[in-house]
C-alpha cells in the first residue's frame, strides 16, 4: 500500500532581526522543522520593521534603550529576562556587545536576495547569531556581506545587490502589509494563511497548530 504524501503546510514567519523574541521564536521553529519532517512544513519568510523610521546608519544602543525603556533599570531587567530564557534553548544573547541598534532593512533585503538562490533559514539564523551573540552591526553592508559569505553566498554578488536600492520598497511594502493584516508584534506565525499565533511560542504550541492544519488539509 502506498501512503499519500503529506500535504505541505505553509507557515509564514513574520519577524525582525532586531527582535530578541524573534531570534528565540525562529530558533524554536527551526528545531520543530528538524524534529517533525513528517509535517512537510514550507516556511515563507516575511519581513517586519519594529523601527521603520530607524536611520539606515542606526543609532547608539544607549540612545535606543533610553527611548524604548525610559530608564536603565527597566532595560537591564528586560535584557536579563531575555538572556535567561534564551539560555534554556542553548542560545547566547549578549546585549553588552551590541553597540548600535541598526536598521534591519538591508538584512531583510539580503534574505530576499538569498531566496532566489536557495533555502534561507541558515542565513537567517546566522544573521540573528551575528547580532545577538557577537554584537555585529547588521545595518552595515560589509558586515552583512561577511555573514552571507560564511553562509555560502557569493560576496561580490551580495555586495552588488546590497549597494543597490533593489528590494528596499518591497521590504517596506511587506511591513505595511503585515500591519494592515493586524500584525503589530513579532514573531508571528501564520499557518496556511488562516490560523495565526504570535510570540516566541514553545515548539509544542506551534506544533499543535500545524498538526491541526495538516489534518484539515489531509485527503478524505
Amino acid at each position: 500500500m502506498v501512503l499519500p504524501r503529506p500535504a505541505r503546510i505553509a507557515v509564514e514567519i513574520v519577524y525582525d532581526f532586531v527582535c530578541p523574541w524573534c531570534y528565540l521564536g525562529v530558533h524554536r521553529f527551526a528545531r520543530l522543522r528538524a524534529e517533525r519532517r513528517d509535517l512537510a512544513i514550507e516556511p515563507v519568510w516575511r519581513p517586519f520593521l519594529l523601527n521603520p523610521d530607524m536611520p539606515r546608519a542606526g543609532i547608539s544602543r544607549t540612545d535606543y534603550a533610553a527611548r524604548k525603556f525610559g530608564d536603565e533599570e527597566r532595560a537591564r531587567r528586560f535584557y536579563a529576562a531575555i538572556t535567561d530564557i534564551a539560555a534554556t534553548e542553548g542560545l547566547t544573547v549578549d546585549f553588552a556587545r551590541i553597540r548600535r541598534t541598526p536598521s534591519s532593512v538591508d538584512a531583510h533585503r539580503l534574505v530576499r536576495f538569498a531566496t532566489t538562490i536557495g533555502p534561507v533559514e541558515p542565513l537567517i539564523l546566522a544573521i540573528f547569531r551575528a547580532y545577538f551573540e557577537a554584537g555585529v552591526d547588521i545595518g552595515q553592508i560589509e558586515s552583512l556581506v561577511r555573514v552571507a559569505a560564511d553562509a555560502g553566498l557569493d560576496p561580490a554578488l551580495t555586495r552588488r545587490f546590497l549597494t543597490s536600492d533593489l528590494a528596499v520598497d518591497q521590504v517596506h511594502a511587506d511591513n505595511l502589509h503585515a500591519h494592515r493584516l493586524g500584525i503589530n508584534g513579532v514573531p508571528c506565525f501564520v499557518v496556511n494563511g488562516v490560523s495565526a499565533i504570535a510570540g516566541a511560542q514553545e515548539p509544542d504550541v506551534l506544533e499543535r497548530l500545524i498538526e491541526l492544519a495538516a489534518c484539515d488539509a489531509a485527503p478524505l
